[in-house]
Parts: C-alpha cells; sequence; structure tokens
C-alpha cells in the first residue's frame, strides 16, 4: 500500500506525469529507448496545430520542484469518522468534508474524481504579508536527490531545499505552493467545468500567469472585479483599494456552454406575451449607440422612419416576414418599431461584482457584512474576512445541470459548503461537496501571533474548547455546516434533500512505522505483529477503495468464507485479516464456482496479513478458476 508508493515516488521525475499522457496518446513519438522525439512530434501535428516559437512561459524559482510535487503519490491514508458518517443524517450523504493538506486531498480524489468536477472555487492565501502565509513542505528530498531529479547544479537544490523548509513567503515560494495544487485541480475538473479563485493585488498578476499556464490562455473566462468595501480609507497610502478579483478559467472553454444567472420571478412578469414558440414582450427597435448601419424601415402610412435601430436591416426584414415586428402608434402620434423580445437562456454575470447592488437587483434587500452569515449562526468573529455565502450561490447559480461535484478544497470557514446547500433549495438542485480543509494548530499559531490576529485565533481556541473539539482549525467548519444544517432543516421542514456529510482525516504515517514498512520482506518477517492495526480495517477499506476508483461514497461489502470475513465494493474484493485458513480460501473458491453472477476480478490483499504460504495458496488456486465454465480471469494484487 503505502511501502509500493514510496517505491513509485522515488523514480518519479517532474513531468512523468505528462509524458505518460503524452504515450497514451502519441505513442508513435517515443523511441525504441523510450525518448520522446520532438520532430517526430512536430510532424505528425504540423497540418493540424500552428506551432509557435515564441517561447513565451512564467518562470520562478522552483517551477519544476513544482511539477515534481504534483507527480509524487501521497503516502496518506484516509480515515474515516465512524462515528459522524454513521449517523442518520449523514450515513447516505453524498457531502464530503476532508481533514488534511489539501495537496494529498486532491491526490487521493484524482484517484476516483478525475474529470468529474464541474466547479472548483478556492480562497487560497493571498501572500499579503499579514495572512500568515509562509511556505513548507514535509517532502524529505536531500540535494542530491534533487540534482538528479530536477537536472540542476547543487547550488540551485540547495536553494529550493532551503525555500522549502525555512517558511518562506517570496513570490516564488507562493507559486511554487500553488503551482501543483492547480496543476491537480485542473485534472479533477471536467471537460465542462470551471474553476473560480479569488485573490487580490498581491498575487493577481502572478497568479493569471500561473492559471495561464496550468490551464491554458485560451480557457480564460473573467477577472472579475468584486468590490470589498466603500468609504474610508484615510489612512491608505495611495489609494484605499476597494476590491479584489475572482480568476475564472475553464478546462476546455469549447466544451463549456453558456454561463447564465437564472432570471428572477420579478424580472420574468414582463414577458406577458406568448406564441407558438414561447413567452416574450414587444421591446422597442430605437436604441442608440447599436453597431448597425443606419437604414429606414416603412410606416403603415407610408411615413419613412429613421433611426438608430436595434437589429440590423437584413434581420429586420427577416423577422418581419416571420411576424416578429410589429409597428404602432403611439398616443403621440409617432411611429414605434417593435420586435419579439423572447427570454433568453439567462443573464451574463457581469465582470463588476458589487454586492450590495446585486442584492438590491435581484433580492431588494441590503447589504450583508462578511461576518453576518457566522453570526447568525453564532460563530462570529472566528475568521477575520470570510466569503459571503451569497457571493458564493450567486457564483454557483452559472453552473448548469443537476447532481454535479463542487470542490472547494481551501475551505475555511466551510462558506461554499452552505452555499451548496442554499443553493440546492433556490434551483432545487442536488449538488454535492467536496471540502478539505488542514487541521492547523491553533495552539501553535497563537503562540506566534500578535494583535488582530492573535485575538480571533484565541476566539477560534475558545469556541473549540466550548464545543469539545480539538484545538484545529478543520473543525470550526466541521460545525458551522453542521449549524447551517440545522438551520436549514428548522426554516425548510419539507426540503427533503441532502443537508448532511461524510467527514474523513488524511493522517500521516509515522516515520518508525515507514521505515518498518520499508523493510518488510514477508519470506522473513514476523506475523506476530498485527500489522492491521497499525493502520485500522476501516482506514485500509477507504484508502484502497479511493484508490481503485469508487469514491468515498460507495458501500463495501462484507463477504463470508468460512471463518474468515472478506470486503468487496464493486469489482473489487479486498482481504485484509491475517489468519487466512485453507477452508476459507476452499471457500473462497467454491464461491467463484457457483452459478452465480457474482466474481468481482479484482482480489486485494493487505500484503502484511499474509505469510507466504497463504499468498502462494490464493496465486495457485484462483487462477485454475479461469480454466472452468465461467472463466473468470482474477488479478491478484499483493499491497504492502
Amino acid at each position: 500500500m503505502i511501502k509500493q508508493i514510496i517505491e513509485n515516488n522515488a523514480e518519479v521525475k517532474p513531468n512523468s506525469q505528462k509524458l505518460e499522457a503524452l504515450k497514451e496518446h502519441f505513442a508513435g513519438c517515443f523511441t525504441a529507448e523510450g525518448a520522446f522525439d520532438i520532430e517526430r512530434f512536430k510532424a505528425l501535428m504540423k497540418d493540424e496545430v500552428n506551432i509557435s516559437n515564441e517561447g513565451y512561459s512564467l518562470d520562478f524559482l522552483g517551477k519544476n520542484y513544482a511539477n515534481l510535487i504534483a507527480s509524487v503519490d501521497t503516502t496518506t491514508v484516509i480515515e474515516p469518522d465512524l462515528e459522524h458518517n454513521n449517523k442518520p443524517e449523514n450515513k447516505d450523504s453524498e457531502n464530503i468534508y476532508i481533514s488534511g493538506d489539501n495537496l494529498d486531498a486532491l491526490k487521493h480524489l484524482l484517484k476516483s474524481y478525475a474529470g468529474q468536477v464541474k466547479c472548483i472555487y478556492i480562497d487560497p492565501p493571498y501572500n499579503t504579508g499579514s495572512d500568515g502565509f509562509v511556505y513548507n513542505d514535509n517532502f524529505r528530498f536531500t540535494s542530491e536527490e534533487l540534482e538528479k531529479k530536477l537536472s540542476i547544479d547543487e547550488e540551485e537544490a540547495k536553494h529550493i531545499l532551503d525555500l522549502t523548509s525555512r517558511g518562506s513567503s517570496t513570490h516564488s515560494a507562493w507559486l511554487m505552493f500553488m503551482s501543483p495544487r492547480l496543476q491537480l485541480a485542473r485534472e479533477l475538473l471536467s471537460k465542462d467545468g470551471v474553476i473560480f479563485i479569488s485573490i487580490d493585488d498581491n498575487e493577481q498578476a502572478n497568479l493569471k500567469l500561473l492559471c495561464d499556464y496550468v490551464f491554458g490562455e485560451e480557457n480564460f473566462l473573467a477577472n472579475l472585479t468584486r468590490r470589498t468595501k466603500s468609504g474610508g480609507g484615510s489612512a491608505a497610502d495611495a489609494f484605499a483599494v476597494e476590491n479584489d478579483y475572482i480568476l475564472v478559467y475553464a478546462r476546455d472553454a469549447e466544451k463549456l456552454g453558456s454561463l447564465y444567472i437564472p432570471f428572477t420571478e420579478e424580472y420574468l412578469k414582463r414577458y406577458k406575451e406568448e406564441d407558438e414558440i414561447g413567452k416574450y414582450f414587444w421591446d422597442t427597435m430605437s436604441r442608440s449607440c447599436t453597431g448597425t448601419k443606419p437604414y429606414l424601415i416603412e410606416a403603415p402610412d407610408g411615413t419613412m422612419l429613421e433611426g438608430n435601430w436595434f437589429k440590423s436591416e437584413d434581420t429586420y426584414l427577416k423577422e418581419k416576414e416571420a411576424g416578429d415586428i410589429r409597428i404602432i402608434k403611439k398616443s403621440d402620434g409617432t411611429w414605434s418599431v417593435q420586435f419579439k423580445q423572447r427570454i433568453a437562456e439567462g443573464k451574463k454575470l457581469r465582470s463588476i461584482l458589487i454586492e450590495e447592488v446585486i442584492r438590491r437587483d435581484l433580492l431588494g434587500n441590503d447589504v450583508k457584512s462578511t461576518q453576518e452569515d457566522l453570526e447568525i449562526l453564532g460563530m462570529g468573529g472566528l475568521f477575520s474576512n470570510p466569503k459571503t455565502v451569497f457571493l458564493l450561490n450567486y457564483l454557483l447559480q452559472l453552473i448548469a445541470g443537476d447532481s454535479n461535484y463542487i470542490v472547494d478544497f481551501f475551505s475555511g470557514s466551510a462558506t461554499t459548503a452552505e452555499a451548496v446547500f442554499q443553493n440546492n433549495i433556490s434551483l432545487m438542485k442536488k449538488n454535492h461537496f467536496i471540502m478539505v480543509q488542514l487541521p492547523e494548530n491553533l495552539d501553535e499559531s497563537a503562540r506566534k501571533a500578535t494583535g488582530v490576529t492573535k485575538a480571533t485565533l484565541e476566539r477560534d481556541i475558545n469556541f473549540l474548547d466550548d464545543n469539545n473539539y480539538p484545538h484545529t482549525l478543520d473543525y470550526i467548519g466541521f460545525e458551522r455546516i453542521k449549524r447551517a444544517a440545522a438551520k436549514i432543516k428548522s426554516e425548510n421542514p419539507l426540503f427533503a434533500g441532502d443537508i448532511g456529510f461524510k467527514h474523513y482525516t488524511l493522517k500521516e504515517i509515522p516515520e518508525n512505522v515507514l521505515d518498518k514498512m520499508v523493510e518488510f520482506n514477508p519470506k522473513v518477517s514476523e506475523f506476530g505483529k498485527n500489522w492491521l492495526e497499525l493502520f485500522g480495517r476501516e482506514t485500509v477499506l477507504e484508502t484502497w477503495k479511493v484508490r481503485d476508483g469508487y469514491g468515498m461514497n460507495a458501500k463495501i461489502e462484507s463477504v463470508k468464507l468460512a471463518d474468515y470475513t472478506a470486503y468487496q465494493c464493486g469489482d473489487h474484493l479486498y482481504l485484509t485479516d491475517a489468519d487466512m485458513s485453507d477452508e476459507a480460501i476452499t471457500a473462497l473458491v467454491d464461491k467463484y464456482g457457483e452459478q452465480t453472477a457474482w466474481g468481482p476480478h479484482y482480489i486485494v490483499l493487505f500484503g502484511y496479513s499474509f505469510n507466504f504460504g497463504a499468498t502462494d495458496a490464493l496465486k495457485k488456486n484462483l487462477p485454475l478458476l479461469n480454466e472452468g465454465e465461467k472463466q473468470i480471469k482474477i488479478n491478484i494484487d499483493i499491497r504492502y
């Protein structure tokens, strides 16, 4: 399991993932020695792709290191919160909350959810100098390893290691932090998926270039400007900054489709007329500052009307012939040219987001502060600048379809989770969220903090104490989702949608255990120690089913084999426990031989639980099933 991942990671290079993709789609561009032949590739693509030689790219210290980090697999395991997950409101929920490093979480999620996520929203650290961002990672590369893996000299390798270990907050450190996360996020997105990224001026320019590199410049959709405050600013050095940004990229802009905000009921009241095509209202053709060329229109009495017309002359004549144009006399005796204005799919989102204006236009209520959503839940003041549920709900309205995955891997106060709840209610959808939050140690953070930040952290710790939670940041979001769900249930007693969630924690394997795992040899190691207890059966099964593509919500069924219990998920049968007897192996073979539809094609063994004899017996007996009447080809996978 973990031992094999460590061994595979040792062979990984910065562009391993990209090379695998090229081998899959352009196998003919590789030599017999496995080298990629760029000239063959150019010759293959020359008639289809306009190849540029400009060589423009984003460069920063540690760029290749970031690519390497994106390529190596995670050595964490997924521990389910059994007590929470088995509660009635959560046991059938498809919403997911993960406590852990988001880089590890993304690597786990990709195994089951690659290409399935319709929308990602993230609010990453802005690297302002006061937001607490510093780059740290737990990858233990030596200088010599980096020299070899990245093809760099000793000085550059030491510089990168220094950057990754001393807690830097430079632009390069921030880009090195964000790059692998965005690379993995792109792979999560469906072909028609979209990502929204909040940022401010500190890194907006760098983030735009990084996203062009990761997602492709052709998939840039917008740089939304969000008004964050108004008034004040007398203490500003030069300008009173009142905005930040939301960068928007598609996985594939050509497959994205249209993004619209649904019309309100009040807006739709104007569409009072209806014909065989649908609802419409009569709108005026007379518009100033249009791009159409001037032309004359003849009124019923022969008067030639001049004006700046909304439609071109060709379009006007076609619509007039179709009966979609009328010319009527107004009360003042003049003529009015009108056309049938039909209902569009929705309103286009504007690139400047002024929340109080949007609220007034759509809902008719006043602007909310960033704290009000949390104050309503009795959690005010626990976060410095939380995004509003309104903003996230507004963005989520753009996402077409139903039963989509919405991911936020910088979950923070879990605003996105509550917004998914609200969006499902308002638009009668069944979308699901996947939230990821680092379990930051708040005691340690509070010891280092000063001023307002320290006061906020102390409020967080007191809140966690009052609710019997450990002093880690993830449990504030955890509690926020529970309170938001309770509020929704009380306000919408007839709502039958999913307002529960399952909780998982990503666990690091202790260094001393890793050392023992790497040294483990089933032919010589002692089996008196129960290795399964080091992980926990539920953790092993959860990690495996996600690795094998079933996702965190897949059900695992127990399968009785004489005195032994196996576990099945889809086409995989998992054998985790030690002491699998000869009778159990015979029962397994007999079960495959029964005239039923049962017959998983993959048998996975927890290698630490099986001595050499039991493993050998399985390998000898199970292949015989391929020769029987059912002819089942079984793959045995031993994981360490």
